[in-house]
């Protein structure tokens, strides 16, 4: 069949299931934005476009973010209708819909099948939006804008055929019309690749290394933001510090803001909470915090190997891949009492859970799994074995996907 993927940054979500359509004979094509000179990824074709035109200047905020969907989708439409002209027709068309590409390429092609990735589905009460205290939204404004964002999720449903989500949880999100033609089967991480390794060795810019015999807590986000818990776990390293005199502490991710909002002072979620904390700590405590911005894969392996515990937090919004990985690696793993993670961790089965609001209970818990090494192995092996059986790739995620696409 020929299956063209759309995804503003391709692979994205798509970088297992691309290939390995490929690989089962599949002509398989990706529209995307991404600027590279590559004609070909994996067997992929890729074919860019760019757009022609920005915001329109005093657009009512309540639609600028509908308004950059649909510049998206004028862009993707004129590729598509281009790669028509050649000749082009799809049989399945799937798409991450979250940048509106994909609005109107049924009209180029209504008789493709149109799947598309449903990663979450807004609303202006109940999950996200208002669940930190600290930073309330209030604003009836705000409850609008949040309710908007779901009109092109809604005009890509009039159309799609299916839809597929990573969590059960995240697809309970979805109106119940659409919940109903959504598979649930998540994106699948390589458990052969990320697995414990024991003699594994983690280094610092600064030349200082680590190995599994120090004691090393980390903390992994793209950006350090509220939304993943940052403030929390910042919160939380006072008394971890003071309660274990060789903990070292590795924090992984860029300033500035993926999900949530700027912080009130303008500075980062990074600065102002460090401006908090820090001055509570010693100066030998201070240098036991490590920040990375950025690392490459094979780096972030390794410092997932050489965790002794591996922290996670997040609002009721989507699963980070990091997680499973996590736990495919072996860590002894404290993540928030919140969904979608109940699905992977099991207090006390395969990592222990904490209320989102207590960086103290928090601290605690660390404390408690750097002292009982029977207890962090009892949990990595167990987070292992469930990644193994639920999330692995080859074996579990990527035939379904598979089966997903074609049927």
């Amino acid at each position: 069949m020929n299956i063209l993927f759309i995804h503003q940054n391709f692979p994205g979500q798509f970088k297992h299931l691309a290939p390995a359509l490929v690989s089962a004979g599949h002509d398989v094509t990706a529209l995307t934005l991404a600027t590279n000179k590559l004609q070909y990824w994996l067997g992929v074709r890729l074919i860019p476009y760019s757009l022609t035109r920005a915001n329109t200047k005093d657009v009512h905020p309540w639609v600028l973010d509908f308004e950059s969907k649909v510049i998206r989708a004028e862009a993707c439409l004129k590729a598509a209708d281009a790669l028509r002209n050649s000749g082009y027709r799809p049989d399945i068309i799937i798409s991450h819909p979250g940048w509106g590409e994909s609005l109107f390429l049924k009209d180029i092609w209504p008789d493709a099948k149109l799947k598309i990735y449903c990663e979450f589905f807004y609303h202006a009460h109940g999950l996200d939006v208002g669940f930190d205290k600290e930073f309330p939204t209030t604003s009836s404004i705000d409850f609008a804008r949040v309710n908007l964002k779901n009109a092109n999720i809604l005009l890509h449903f009039e159309q799609a055929d299916e839809g597929l989500s990573p969590t059960n949880w995240q697809a309970s999100t979805f109106p119940k019309h659409i919940r109903d033609r959504i598979s649930v089967i998540h994106d699948g991480i390589d458990t052969k690749i990320i697995k414990p390794y024991p003699a594994v060795s983690f280094t610092l810019d600064t030349g200082k290394k680590f190995t599994r015999k120090d004691e090393i807590i980390t903390f992994v986000n793209r950006t350090l933001e509220p939304y993943r818990g940052f403030h929390i776990f910042m919160r939380s390293l006072p008394k971890i510090l003071s309660g274990k005199p060789n903990a070292q502490v590795i924090i992984v991710g860029k300033e500035g803001v993926g999900y949530g909002t700027q912080p009130p002072n303008k500075s980062s979620w990074k600065t102002q909470f460090s401006e908090e904390v820090m001055p509570l700590l010693t100066a030998q405590q201070r240098e036991r915090i490590h920040f990375i911005k950025y690392l490459d894969y094979a780096r972030y392996l390794n410092l997932l190997q050489v965790s002794r515990v591996h922290v996670y937090l997040t609002y009721p919004f989507v699963l980070s891949w990091s997680l499973i990985e996590a736990m495919s690696a072996g860590c002894a793993i404290i993540a928030s009492d919140t969904q979608p993670l109940q699905e992977a961790i099991k207090h006390d089965q395969t990592g222990k859970l904490f209320d989102f609001f207590d960086p103290s209970a928090l601290a605690d818990s660390a404390l408690r799994l750097l002292e009982n090494e029977d207890e962090r192995s009892r949990l990595g092996k167990a987070a292992r074995e469930f990644a193994k059986t639920n999330y692995d790739l080859s074996e579990h995620c990527l035939p379904r996907q598979i089966q997903w696409v074609i049927r």
